[in-house]
């Protein structure tokens, strides 16, 4: 079994590939591998964006049985990232949340609780006490 499939996943979604490049990095740096982690930026054509299938595929690559936890940058990154959760077909889609959370803070805290082993719910709490 994959070491990282029993903790929560989390995928990174911005307008800007380059934030949700270097948010991921940041996550990756802080928590190592333990964690699964993807991001997904840009529109299909690579400029400023965000599309359904770009962030299927994060999910896809983040997939854990434990849940993955999505972060959003702006209101069209979660339009889509609730599309992308459609796409993905039940039941796995009710093991995917979308956070309500700043994106940088809330995917570093989000991750460091995963990488303990704590549960989808768990996770987005703690994340989700960043908002104000």
């Amino acid at each position: 079994m994959n070491p990282k499939s029993a903790n929560v996943g989390i995928v990174i979604v911005s307008h800007s590939p380059l934030v949700a490049q270097g948010a991921a990095d940041m996550v990756r740096q802080m928590v190592g591998d333990c964690v699964p982690l993807a991001w997904s930026g840009g529109n299909a054509e690579g400029g400023l964006g965000t599309h359904a299938a770009g962030i299927l595929a994060a999910i896809e690559q983040a997939w854990s049985e434990a849940g993955v936890a999505v972060f959003v940058d702006l209101g069209g990154a979660e339009t889509n990232s609730e599309m992308a959760i459609e796409l993905l077909g039940e039941p796995r889609s009710k093991r995917v949340v979308i956070c309500d959370a700043p994106l940088v803070e809330g995917a570093v805290i989000a991750a460091a609780e995963a990488s303990g082993g704590a549960a989808l719910s768990r996770v987005i709490a703690t994340a989700e006490e960043l908002s104000p």
